[in-house]
């Protein structure tokens, strides 16, 4: 089984414009609604490829509902824990004139101490049948910034490889935890390390904790650093479209590779291949798998001096 871990879940809801117009009314063509934050998309992206996954996180309110009935009949597995606050919604925009997409996201719901308390109670017992296990996105209010470094310790002591997928001070301290593998993208590797150059920046983050990062580079593919050497990984082409959710399958397609004891090339070309699919696909969490099946054949990989 491999287990996501979603602290801000969301409802994702995408609205389908013919030409996004700023200061004007707009006429929606098409709306899509389904149960998203980053761990619940690499979820739905793990299960799509035939693994056992299971979700956890918090859920709460009328939106948390409308999501866990949303999930209900998906194969991801439910194990959200129960809160007094509502769950978030984002809203994506995609423009059909342009290809682009615009993002609207909401905080979170307040969760409180004995809220933290009791999703620990359910991540600790998760862990026990777990082959792996993925820590992504924001926190939610109330949540102390820590709070991934202490997941990530309860990992290493439940010895589940884990991998971690935020931003800022909480990757900061989630990286000292020393995870198996975190996924930043360029700008976030330069935040934490202050160094622009994406293979220098990756060292640095090896140097400060995570035993591998793989740095995802946009439209120009992946970085990886790793103890048994340096990857890139490109797409054979730049593609347009909705880019929500992409680096979610990039992390699924990391993720199942670890689980399936796959070399570092096999896994970042599933990566780039994944995300890349996800780019062409119209809706957030989704993607093309007729295009993936097609990428993993042309993704280019090769291997740099470390």
């Amino acid at each position: 089984m491999i287990l996501t871990v979603t602290l801000n879940t969301a409802l994702d809801l995408t609205y389908a414009v013919p030409a996004l117009v700023p200061h004007t009314s707009h006429r929606v063509t098409e709306v899509t609604e389904r149960p998203g934050g980053k761990g619940l998309n690499v979820a739905r992206v793990l299960a799509a490829l035939g693994h056992d996954t299971v979700v956890t996180g918090f859920a709460g309110g009328p939106t948390g509902a409308v999501l866990r009935e949303l999930l209900a009949p998906l194969p991801p597995r439910d194990a959200l824990v129960t809160v007094a606050g509502n769950t978030r919604r984002t809203l994506a925009v995609a423009d059909a004139a342009t290809g682009d997409t615009t993002q609207l996201n909401e905080p979170g719901p307040q969760i409180s101490a004995e809220e933290w308390a009791g999703f620990l109670r359910t991540y600790e017992g998760l862990l026990a049948g777990a082959d792996a296990v993925a820590l992504c996105g924001s926190l939610p209010p109330g949540i102390h910034v820590g709070a991934y470094a202490e997941l990530v310790r309860l990992a290493r002591t439940a010895r589940v490889p884990v991998l971690l997928d935020t931003s800022g001070e909480p990757l900061r301290r989630g990286i000292a935890a020393r995870p198996d593998l975190v996924k930043p993208n360029a700008d976030e590797l330069a935040q934490l390390t202050g160094a622009r150059e994406p293979l220098r920046a990756a060292h640095d983050a090896r140097r400060r904790g995570a035993h591998s990062v793989v740095a995802s580079l946009g439209a120009d593919g992946m970085l990886a650093a790793t103890p048994d050497g340096v990857w890139r990984a490109s797409p054979p082409a730049a593609v347009r479209g909705n880019p929500t959710g992409a680096g979610d399958s990039a992390v699924a397609g990391l993720l199942s590779g670890i689980a399936e004891g796959l070399s570092w090339p096999d896994r970042l070309t599933r990566a780039v291949a994944l995300s890349t699919a996800t780019v062409l696909a119209p809706a957030a969490g989704e993607f093309d798998s007729t295009a993936y099946a097609d990428l993993l054949t042309r993704v280019g990989i090769e291997q740099h001096a470390a």
